[in-house]
């Protein structure tokens, strides 16, 4: 059971970084702000599973030291606010870029 879990973390993890730079390079061509916006933000998205899943994989393989579970956690929490700030950058670039242009 315990490896099955490993597996899936790890194919999230891969999975996650490889969307991260997709989104990162769409957004960088994207010459509508809002667009742009938009992929930034599922890159953080992206970016915090990618932290969170790389944490918790470090967790099930490794019986750690106490430096090691507070990079572990510092990891965890880095990637909860960058899941947080994605979406709620999401939220605000969605709701810009469906709303009537006032010029």
């Amino acid at each position: 059971m315990l490896a099955i879990i490993r597996y899936a973390l790890f194919i999230i993890l891969v999975l996650s970084c490889i969307s991260a730079a997709l989104y990162s390079i769409r957004a960088r061509r994207m010459p509508d702000p809002a667009d742009r916006g938009i992929n930034l933000a599922m890159m953080n998205i992206c970016m915090g599973i990618m932290l969170a899943s790389l944490s918790l994989v470090c967790m099930f393989l490794f019986s750690g030291s106490t430096l090691a579970v507070i990079v572990e956690a510092a990891f965890l929490v880095l990637g909860a606010f960058n899941l947080f700030a994605g979406l709620r950058s999401r939220d605000y670039y969605k709701k810009l870029k469906n709303s009537p242009s006032s010029s």
